[in-house]
């Protein structure tokens, strides 16, 4: 009766040495792939297919544009240099409910001045954060964490928008090379 026990106590800590053993490996092939994602190239995760709107576009029109996952917009000039940037956030504020400890008059204008009049120059930040394509994706990581930016821009050397980058882009790639 004691053998059988031993042996089934002996197996299960092989199985459970095997399995750590397992577990090791992944982690160790993990850290690899999560090491070479900080030097992949920011031009090769971002998104190409983004939204472009300029500033004088109206608010319905950009509204309209943000359909699906789009959850932000690239303002662009005539020759496609990078002016500003909206995200949907942006857009909430002008709809958010009045605050009790605002100032009154301010916070009418601010109700009374959103309309289909509104442009996108007016709501957009004209100097948002950006990466350059050839950044690498740990530059960019970085800049994300320390700004708190979920979106950044991406600009080729002239200053043109060439893409989008978003978390949701860069988790995607975290998920193919951790497969």
């Amino acid at each position: 009766m004691e053998r059988p026990l031993r042996v089934k106590a002996k197996k299960a800590r092989v199985l459970h040495t095997k399995k750590k053993l397992l577990q090791l490996k992944r982690r160790e092939e993990l850290s690899h792939n999560i090491r070479y994602i900080e030097k992949v190239p920011v031009e090769i995760v971002m998104d190409r297919d983004f939204v472009r709107v300029r500033p004088e576009d109206s608010l319905a029109t950009l509204i309209g544009l943000l359909r699906g996952e789009e959850s932000s917009a690239v303002v662009v000039d005539d020759s496609g240099r990078l002016v500003g940037f909206v995200t949907v956030k942006d857009i909430l504020h002008l709809f958010a409910p009045l605050r009790h400890h605002s100032v009154v008059g301010l916070s009418l204008l601010k109700r009374y001045a959103v309309n289909r009049a509104t442009r996108v120059g007016d709501i957009m930040v004209t100097r948002p954060i950006t990466v350059n394509a050839g950044d690498t994706l740990g530059h960019a990581i970085s800049v994300m964490l320390e700004s708190g930016k979920h979106h950044l821009p991406v600009v080729d050397d002239s200053g043109r928008a060439v893409g989008l980058l978003e978390v949701k882009d860069i988790i995607r790639l975290i998920r193919l090379v951790s497969l």
